[in-house]
């Protein structure tokens, strides 16, 4: 196998078109990991790390584990306030609410359907736009922040972490941050178009895999620490740790992977001895339509009653039942998931269109009427998938959270256990591996895997 994985990346740089988008995407890494090591002009970084690790940084502490959410996203940018704290995050959620806004406003719908590349160039600028603002809003309470975080339910610093705290301040820090999110942005289209992958998924997958590093050296430390409760079972523990590890993995790629082949059969246009030719074909339903939009909008959701309780110092004791990891907390954000999972079918899902196509096609569903029957039928088996892969889906997310409580693991290490994190390093991978071996395929060379291919994008 390993021979096989190294012919193929020798396979890669001989065609120069591959290895020119490799080194492509590489380049723009690169420039995106420096963006997110500059801090912003008036922030004393020392009094910053040495606050972020009063309260545990990423550790147990809820407040460190909010900051590690968000931390783990920018690829390491807010341990430094750096120009790419906001990261591509509001990219992602400008696109996820133009998408969710195309059943509301028919006029988007149209837009995409109709106008064809124009009609895409639009819908684009608007997600442009949305995202400046969102950034704007952002890079006020990311800077007010800075200035005074104990008046959003945040410790007190001991030291100033602005140097010169003002409107001045405020101000440059929009501008800034706001920049640096639109950098990411354009760097991240550069990469979809001349590069390999989708570029906006390569750059935050390279943030989560950024923080790999800090959890190794997290994770030797609570293996090496005397104090540690593992010490005279630490090789079980290990081997426990490595095991959960590849069975959530491979439990995360059945999940991306999976898919309901729908038979269907195209008539041909000429009838011979009366018969009707008929071609057989299937449509894919995949069992995890919605994708990580259910992870990440329930996510973000779950944040805001933990910061608002905190924000209210009468009702502050109350947060702990939001906490990251309660029990309450995984009830409500495993019901979210649920729920997302279906508004996001609903919304993206259309069986009538899906119906119309393929008789229009010439095509139809074995012992299924074309038309309205084929519809509800495309309705019913999306309906009975979706509840199936959003289980699936629920479980991974709720995996790392159960480690950490049951196996007192550090946030930073149990996110790599599941949840949003690996299915997106999962998923973007798969993707890359997936365009690569076309880009080999179409020259005749073999793919990476050797003969294997990956499992349901044959």
């Amino acid at each position: 196998m390993l021979d096989t994985i190294a012919k193929g990346c020798v396979n890669i740089f001989k065609i120069k078109e591959v290895r020119t988008k490799v080194f492509i995407t590489l380049g723009i890494i690169l420039v995106c990991r420096i963006i997110a090591n500059i801090p912003c002009p008036g922030i004393d970084v020392d009094a910053l790390g040495l606050y972020l690790k009063k309260f545990g940084g990423a550790s147990t502490s809820d407040v460190g584990i909010l900051f590690g959410i968000f931390d783990m996203f920018t690829g390491g940018a807010i341990e430094k306030f750096a120009i790419a704290t906001l990261g591509i995050i509001p990219y992602i959620s400008a696109s996820i609410i133009m998408q969710m806004l195309q059943p509301v406003v028919p006029k988007l719908g149209r837009m995409l359907r109709e106008e064809g590349d124009e009609g895409r160039y639009k819908f684009n600028q608007y997600v442009k736009y949305l995202t400046l603002i969102i950034c704007i809003i952002q890079g006020f309470a990311a800077s007010y922040s800075m200035m005074h975080p104990y008046r959003i339910g945040l410790p007190v610093p001991e030291n100033s972490i602005v140097i010169d705290p003002g409107i001045f301040f405020v101000l440059t820090t929009v501008v800034i941050l706001v920049c640096g999110t639109m950098i990411l942005v354009w760097l991240g289209e550069k990469i979809t178009e001349y590069g390999i992958g989708n570029g906006a998924s390569i750059i935050i997958t390279i943030g989560i895999l950024s923080r790999v590093p800090n959890a190794c050296h997290n994770l030797y430390n609570m293996f090496t620490n005397e104090m540690s409760s593992i010490q005279n079972t630490k090789l079980i523990y290990a081997f426990l740790l490595f095991f959960l590890f590849v069975f959530i993995t491979m439990a995360t790629i059945m999940l991306i992977q999976g898919q309901r082949r729908v038979p269907m059969y195209y008539m041909k246009s000429m009838m011979k001895n009366n018969l009707i030719n008929t071609k057989s074909n299937y449509i894919p339903l995949k069992v995890n339509f919605s994708g990580v939009m259910p992870l990440i909008l329930s996510s973000a959701i779950m944040m805001v009653p933990s910061f608002l309780i905190r924000m209210i110092p009468s009702i502050s004791s109350f947060s702990r039942y939001f906490n990251y990891g309660s029990a309450l907390y995984i009830v409500i954000y495993g019901l979210m998931i649920l729920f997302f999972s279906y508004f996001w079918v609903i919304n993206q899902f259309n069986p009538i269109n899906l119906a119309n196509s393929i008789a229009r096609d010439g095509a139809f569903v074995p012992g299924i009427r074309p038309g309205k029957p084929t519809a509800e039928y495309f309705d019913d088996v999306m309906t009975k998938i979706t509840l199936s892969g959003s289980i699936f889906l629920i479980f991974i997310s709720i995996f790392p959270m159960l480690i950490s409580n049951q196996l007192e693991i550090q946030y930073i290490v149990s996110s790599f256990f599941g949840g949003t994190s690996l299915i997106i390093m999962v998923g973007v991978t798969l993707d890359v591996l997936n365009q690569l071996e076309s880009h080999m395929i179409t020259r005749n060379y073999d793919t990476f895997m050797g003969d294997s291919r990956i499992t349901g994008r044959r």
